[in-house]
């Protein structure tokens, strides 16, 4: 039996196209979508309309919930948040662990957010990229092994990466873009990369790829 697994980043985000927002920020480290992220996630949407999507899980960075939504409403389900495709917990991008808005702060300003869901990993900070690796990888096979239909992780730059090498495994180059797409495709037992941030559904896709 098949199973494909989606996987998204989140849209640009507002401290990349106004880095002085960063200066007055009640949480710095969790900025929103910028206008033309909030775009590219409804593109990201419409470009999945098709597909037998049946389950959405997202990091609980307001980027991504943000993203997801843009999805959901399309697709018509609920959004899971699952910590472990959280941001790579890196010190030398943040001098503190992130604060993020509550699962209930969320779920009220995002009513598609299904609270009835456990994460199932959780990141500590600070984080080595072979923690990052690691617990995004995990992440990304716990969730396969539970839910066995198609489903789309959303994430970051780095969580996207390393979701895609939990499953495929080895050492692939992934093209984790602003609002992009990674198709994994299941066969038997093995996993196979059918789009590698493919980001033929933007108007504006990234260039270059940039992660902060």
């Amino acid at each position: 039996m098949s199973q494909i697994v989606w996987i998204a980043r989140h849209g640009n985000r507002l401290d990349f196209v106004n880095p002085d927002w960063f200066n007055t920020a009640e949480h710095p480290y969790d900025p929103p979508l910028s206008a033309d992220g909030i775009i590219q996630a409804q593109e990201l949407g419409k470009r999945l309309r098709s597909e037998k999507i049946s389950r959405i899980f997202s990091s609980p960075f307001l980027r991504t919930v943000q993203t997801a939504r843009e999805v959901a409403q399309v697709l018509n389900l609920p959004i899971y948040l699952e910590a472990g495709l959280s941001e790579w917990l890196n010190p030398e991008w943040m001098s503190r662990s992130p604060q993020t808005l509550s699962p209930n702060v969320l779920a009220q300003k995002y009513p598609e957010i299904d609270l009835s869901y456990t994460s199932a990993v959780v990141p500590q900070y600070p984080e080595s990229e072979e923690e990052m690796m690691a617990r995004t990888g995990e992440t990304a096979t716990h969730l396969v092994a539970e839910f066995s239909r198609d489903i789309l992780l959303v994430g970051h730059g780095a969580s996207v990466v390393g979701a895609t090498t939990g499953l495929v495994g080895g050492r692939p180059t992934v093209n984790a873009s602003l609002c992009c797409l990674v198709k994994v495709v299941r066969r038997a037992s093995e996993w196979e990369m059918e789009l590698n941030g493919d980001t033929s559904h933007l108007s504006q896709p990234q260039r270059p790829i940039r992660f902060r």
